[in-house]
């Protein structure tokens, strides 16, 4: 795969644009018309029978854990939550050390941080964490204060 798609790359970076891969998912950023973009990826697919792509081509779209967007030709990411997905959060009531909270609160927003690009998105997900937390048990006081942290 590593060679499969280096012209992949070289033709993402010679263009100042994105290129991700995780395991087997690819996802790229191209302003070119659709019609060219598929042009392209079918004649990736030539390149190897073993390699088969199958692609989708949005305006929005979800790669692992972030929503990426383009919105009149700016890229807007945020935190991707399957909607099926229950709002879980490590329960205060379980019988971990109280630190262990903490770090959960902490780690929460600094996804939030890394994976927001506008600051609006930001604060609608840390908002959706302060409704997780609450919902797995955490005290107001105790959200209020490490949330100003």
């Amino acid at each position: 795969m590593h060679e499969w798609e280096q012209s992949l790359i070289q033709q993402q970076q010679a263009r100042n644009k994105l290129y991700g891969r995780y395991i087997d998912d690819i996802f790229m950023t191209s302003n070119e018309p659709v019609e060219i973009i598929k042009a392209l990826l079918d004649q990736e697919n030539e390149k190897d029978p073993n390699i088969r792509i199958s692609y989708t081509i949005h305006e929005s779209v979800e790669f692992l854990d972030v929503l990426l967007e383009n919105l009149q030709g700016q890229l807007k990411t945020s935190v991707f939550r399957n909607p099926a997905a229950e709002p879980y959060i490590l329960p205060y009531t379980s019988d971990h050390p109280r630190h262990i909270h903490s770090n959960t609160i902490h780690t929460a927003l600094l996804r939030d941080v890394r994976l927001c690009s506008h600051v609006e998105t930001f604060y609608q997900e840390r908002l959706n964490i302060e409704i997780a937390l609450l919902i797995n048990g955490y005290p107001p006081k105790f959200i209020s204060h490490h949330l100003k942290k």
